[in-house]
């Protein structure tokens, strides 16, 4: 990771941001839509997840903020914004299999609300934004793209679904979990996200505000296009 966080990011290109809390189909949409306009696709999310695994790895102490602002700068990370083929490489190390583990998923929350490591992500965030702009612009997926990292984005979604529905989500994605365990680990989360004093889970103003409850994926993917054709 390199850089600090600046002004506010001004995009000139396709930038279609996709913000909701966990479980409400941001990243299976999202690679959808970035396939179908033929644009990159970032998950932000993996990238809070990745620094988290790099903190777990070296036995920094999640509980102290101090500890992880201290060290916030050491992780070198790298994506790939193919949505076919989406990932993220901390020092080199392929990550993709760690960071959805229960371990990164309990702790992920506590290292993304510390501002340092958030400075240096959304920095890093525009930096890949800007550089995907000569090729046609990207969709970014995230809790705050549409209020802090992208705030001009041509496009602002944010996807929201019942309790039930993203929990039954979640819980067909992982194994040895239940409904009501996901579903009051996603109430834990966003409990954090969205009261953290740096950039919490918000619905930017101009953003649209799409209930994924009863749709089908193909479904989601429509509405968003239809929104990118409206306003791009």
């Amino acid at each position: 990771m390199q850089g600090s966080r600046g002004g506010g990011a001004i995009v000139s290109g396709l930038v279609v941001a996709m913000d909701g809390p966990s479980g409400s189909g941001k990243s299976s949409a999202s690679r959808g839509v970035a396939r179908a306009l033929g644009v990159r696709y970032l998950d932000t999310g993996a990238m809070y997840r990745a620094v988290t695994w790099w903190m777990l790895q070296r036995g920094v102490d999640l509980a102290d903020p101090a500890a992880i602002a201290s060290r916030s700068g050491e992780p070198r990370l790298d994506m790939s914004t193919d949505p076919d083929a989406p990932g993220v490489t901390v020092d080199g190390v392929d990550v993709n299999g760690p960071i959805r583990g229960p371990e990164v998923t309990g702790a992920v929350s506590a290292v993304s609300a510390v501002p340092e490591v958030r400075a240096r992500l959304v920095a890093l965030q525009r930096e890949i934004i800007a550089g995907s702009l000569a090729s046609g612009g990207i969709v970014v997926e995230g809790r705050d793209i549409g209020t802090v990292v992208a705030p001009d984005a041509t496009v602002k979604v944010f996807l929201t679904a019942s309790a039930d529905a993203r929990a039954a989500r979640r819980t067909a994605e992982l194994t040895g979990t239940t409904v009501e365990a996901q579903k009051a680990d996603m109430a834990r989360r966003d409990t954090l996200d969205s009261t953290r004093r740096a950039d919490p889970l918000a619905m930017a103003a101009d953003a649209v505000e799409l209930d994924t409850t009863p749709l089908d994926l193909d479904e989601v993917i429509a509405e968003v296009l239809r929104l990118v054709k409206e306003r791009a």
